[in-house]
């Protein structure tokens, strides 16, 4: 090899390593936004549009609004993660996350999540809505102030009450539409709020450990497998008999998918609740995925049903 192939060799490695220095922190910064988390935010978003108007909506403003939601979403995941650092260092389910690697500064993560935010009420206002854009803000700031620094480290109830964050992104998407907020919104904003605990709770069982270990008291934590388990069923209830609330705005093909998704995720929670009081071994993050699967099914059971376009089932009065 000449000196002058040496050189390039060298400057050749230099580049690849540079190069693979920025996508490590692209990736940590993805990291920070929790896109599989952003991910089941809008698959409920986008049929909450169907819904609004019975039709296909705009793709402009489904573009427009779910570019804004996922900065939103990514904004108030981001800020979660700085105010969230100390206890995600004893956790082994989030030791990974980039604040805890060092993969990306406080000052770095605190201003990236203040960015996003930033720049989704410009998206939202500019091309959406000032109401949506109000929303969005509205939404970060609950879940930073409300349900991450007081909430989550201080009651069982967090994720009851501090959930209702993550059911924002319905409203925001019929509000697109409609540039109101009215009643179905509000409908789906409850299917989301029973959803919740389940979903979290479930999860919350499997990692009991992790959250005693930081010092979080989630329900598993303080309470028997038992009543966890009890609750995640009355809770599951609820959230059917609610997700049939919407029926008047759909009609049979929704009403018809709720029922049937309601029944099966049912007979899995009451599967682990009568698991758990035989003293079984049982496996709490099936019903995590399924509560995910479940959520999938009825919202896109709106979607179709307002693409579709079927006479509305109708208020009785």
């Amino acid at each position: 090899m000449t000196l002058v192939d040496g050189a390039r060799s060298r400057t050749s490695d230099h580049t690849v390593t540079g190069i693979e220095l920025v996508k490590r922190r692209i990736g940590a910064y993805a990291a920070l936004a929790k896109p599989r988390v952003i991910e089941l935010l809008l698959v409920t978003t986008i049929p909450a549009m169907f819904l609004a108007g019975r039709e296909f909506p705009d793709p402009w403003l489904v573009l427009a609004t779910l570019l804004g939601g996922t900065m939103a979403a990514g904004s108030a995941n981001a800020l979660n993660c700085v105010a969230d650092s100390d206890i995600d260092k004893v956790m082994n389910r989030t030791k990974r996350r980039p604040l805890v690697r060092d993969s990306v500064s406080p000052r770095g993560a605190l201003v990236f999540g203040i960015a996003l935010g930033v720049a989704a009420f410009s998206v939202l206002y500019f091309t959406v809505n000032p109401l949506s854009a109000a929303l969005a803000v509205g939404t970060i700031l609950f879940y930073i102030f409300v349900y991450t620094l007081v909430l989550k480290r201080r009651t069982a109830q967090n994720v009851v009450w501090g959930g209702a964050a993550g059911c924002m992104p319905v409203v925001i998407g019929w509000s697109a539409v409609t540039g109101t907020v009215e009643w179905p919104a509000l409908v789906m904003f409850g299917v989301i709020f029973f959803w919740t605990p389940p979903h979290t709770w479930a999860l919350a069982m499997r990692y009991r450990d992790d959250y005693e270990r930081a010092g979080v008291p989630m329900l598993p934590v303080i309470a028997t497998p038992e009543h966890v388990a009890k609750q995640i069923v009355i809770y599951s209830w609820v959230m059917v008999g609610w997700t049939l609330l919407l029926a008047p705005a759909t009609s049979w093909l929704y009403a018809s998918f709720a029922l049937l998704a309601g029944g099966w995720f049912l007979f899995y929670a009451h599967r682990l609740h009568a698991g758990v009081r035989a003293g079984e071994k049982t496996k709490p993050m099936q019903l995590f995925h399924r509560s995910n699967t479940y959520l999938m099914i009825v919202f896109v059971a709106l979607a179709a049903d307002s693409a579709i376009g079927l006479p509305v089932i109708g208020l009785p009065f």
